[in-house]
């Protein structure tokens, strides 16, 4: 008899791998045959990382400002010709504010800045002599990097006419060190960020879609027919989504190295440990929409909603999340996607971090859960 209950539980463990195996190979087939798939998971990825890496930049170089020396001399002459030379400004030259104050207001030039007249007496007699830069406070992303840009360009002067010997020191000199990512080159933390908003849009409006798309024909309710559970079901559905989005994922990380030239100190373990925990949530909240909506409009239109919005707008990926209200902030703790996007651009720029990685790992693992739990207990009620 115990013989006999081995052999019962053996075969039923078999039927289940075999019913598991068919499952996943059924939902493989789909995948290869469904063209819109491929466009989300390959094509979607290509566009979103190339559009981030080269139409989104948070670098102001070339600025086209205009330079007014209100008195000429050798000192302001030298100090004008440090504006020319600087890569972040494209100068127009006068000798009248006036000039340009029309310019600034149709945004023809992002900044005014005036040498003036007394500059070199001020210099010569130690009086802290002053440069006006005059911006356009409507736009105040640009305003803060031409001013910022100003004050470096001016501060290089000084210190290159200290080494000259021909000014004197100042009591205290500061000297900056930019840790990680020395060029302050913008590409290299949007890039890894864009990533995260790639892996959510392949997770969530993917399976979200794909999952609808059975409830709409009936494929649905013809499995849930069969012997399989709903565990197996939803596994065996979204374990091929789970490699894709590790396709994807990957896909983009040559094309950060190899194209965008982003440095990549971390390991490829770490690398993969975050996007297949990150992946949890992700999939999770397309299989609960879709189980909820059974409609693929309503199903996209949420997963953009409640995913893509916020991985894009709360996630720290463009805005800062301290510097957001205090329940947006709040907020941003259930968003997967805020604990992704720091991980990914340290494991890039800073290498591992592996306190961080257990952190962000183990919050994306509990939000998962939440999804799977309430997906699995949404598609008990469709059977029942």
């Amino acid at each position: 008899m115990k013989d006999q209950g081995k052999q019962a539980q053996a075969y039923k463990s078999s039927g289940r791998a075999r019913r598991f195996a068919a499952l996943v190979r059924k939902e493989s087939y789909q995948v290869v045959r469904d063209p819109s798939s491929i466009l989300i998971a390959f094509v979607l990825p290509l566009v979103l990382l190339f559009l981030f890496g080269y139409g989104v930049s948070l670098d102001t170089t070339r600025t086209r400002v205009a330079l007014v020396v209100e008195e000429t001399s050798p000192l302001t002459r030298d100090l004008a010709a440090s504006f020319e030379a600087s890569r972040y400004f494209s100068v127009v030259a006068g000798r009248d504010r006036r000039e340009f104050e029309d310019e600034l207001v149709l945004g023809h030039v992002r900044g005014i800045v005036v040498i003036p007249a007394g500059f070199a007496a001020d210099h010569a007699a130690a009086r802290h002599p002053s440069v006006q830069v005059i911006v356009d406070g409507s736009d105040p992303n640009t305003a803060n990097f031409v001013q910022n840009y100003a004050q470096g360009t001016v501060a290089n002067w000084e210190r290159q006419r200290m080494s000259e010997g021909r000014s004197m020191p100042p009591a205290i000199s500061t000297e900056q060190r930019f840790w990680f990512n020395p060029q302050l080159t913008s590409r290299n933390f949007l890039v890894p960020g864009s990533i995260a908003i790639v892996m959510t849009l392949v997770g969530t409006l993917l399976t979200s879609l794909v999952v609808a798309r059975e409830w709409e024909r009936g494929t649905m309710e013809a499995m849930m027919a069969t012997p399989v559970s709903a565990a197996e079901l939803l596994a065996g559905k979204l374990l091929p989504y789970f490699v894709l989005g590790l396709t994807s994922m990957t896909l983009c990380v040559l094309l950060a190295v190899f194209v965008f030239d982003v440095p990549f100190r971390g390991s490829v373990a770490a690398l993969y440990a975050l996007s297949a925990t990150f992946l949890m949530p992700a999939l999770g909240q397309g299989l609960l929409i879709s189980a909820a909506t059974k409609n693929q409009f309503l199903a996209s239109q949420l997963a953009l909603i409640s995913a893509f919005l916020p991985a894009f707008l709360l996630s720290g990926f463009l805005f800062e999340i301290n510097s957001m209200p205090t329940v947006i902030q709040w907020i941003t703790y259930a968003v997967p996607a805020s604990y992704l996007i720091p991980s990914l651009q340290t494991v890039f720029l800073a290498g591992n971090i592996w306190p961080m990685f257990a952190r962000a790992i183990a919050v994306m693992f509990l939000i998962g859960c939440m999804f799977f739990a309430l997906a699995a207990r949404s598609t008990r009620k469709r059977i029942g």
